[in-house]
């Protein structure tokens, strides 16, 4: 009876000591018995307004066929300010051009001036400005200077063109005259503005007149012909 017992206890005993190595293997490596993944440290997210803000990977689209990982639509600058630009330079002034002169922090000096018919525009404190003939890149020096030696300290001057100078179209229109600048038109744009030609009418060649650099040039052009502000377009009579 004894024996038996002796036997029964160090049978408990391995028992207990095989659960208990068990148990040691399971805290050692949980991933591997099952058990919860190791928690991996994280920086902390940035913190904005006192408040911590997720972070989250920049999200790129890429093009359908692209292989460099490029986005397919990069962003896109917002277009500057649209004027008429001359292909042989900057778009220079003239009568009839209207004219958005900026001081900066000078009210009474900044407002909206039109070119007169000698060329010049009529600023408080500094009196007339001649403008003809010059981009306003230039006219914004010529202010500048003038206002700085006397009158305002550094100067901050910004001029825009707010409406170019009109176009004339005469001869054989159902309407001819003045008419405010379209950017980008044709002399057949113009005669639509104009209403139109007459019956008599010639659609073959049409004479620009065209003030260059305080000279006055003429040319003769088709009907796809680009129109500048300031251009006098004449339709010819077409002969029987």
């Amino acid at each position: 009876m004894c024996v038996r017992c002796v036997a029964l206890s160090l049978l408990a005993a391995f028992t207990v000591a095989g659960c208990a190595h068990d148990q040691d293997l399971f805290n050692a490596d949980g991933a591997i018995f099952g058990g919860a993944p190791a928690v991996v440290a994280q920086a902390p997210a940035p913190i904005e307004n006192g408040y911590p803000q997720p972070i989250a990977a920049p999200i790129v689209t890429v093009a359908e066929h692209s292989t460099t990982g490029e986005p397919a639509n990069p962003p896109m600058l917002p277009p500057g300010p649209q004027a008429v630009a001359d292909s042989d330079g900057p778009y220079l002034l003239d009568s009839g051009d209207r004219l958005r002169v900026f001081v900066y922090g000078q009210p009474n000096l900044s407002r909206i001036y039109t070119v007169d018919h000698g060329g010049m525009i009529t600023v408080p404190l500094i009196g007339a400005v001649k403008a003809r003939g010059l981009s306003t890149f230039d006219l914004e020096g010529v202010i500048r200077r003038r206002l700085g030696a006397e009158y305002v300290r550094n100067p901050q001057v910004t001029v825009d063109v707010q409406q170019n100078r009109p176009f004339f179209i005469l001869g054989e229109v159902r309407n001819s005259g003045q008419y405010p600048y379209v950017s980008g038109m044709t002399v057949q744009t113009a005669i639509a503005i104009a209403g139109g030609y007459t019956e008599r009418a010639s659609d073959r060649t049409f004479r620009i007149t065209r003030r260059v650099n305080g000279y006055v040039e003429q040319v003769e052009a088709p009907s796809d012909y680009v129109v500048k502000p300031g251009d006098t377009i004449f339709v010819y009579e077409r002969f029987l």
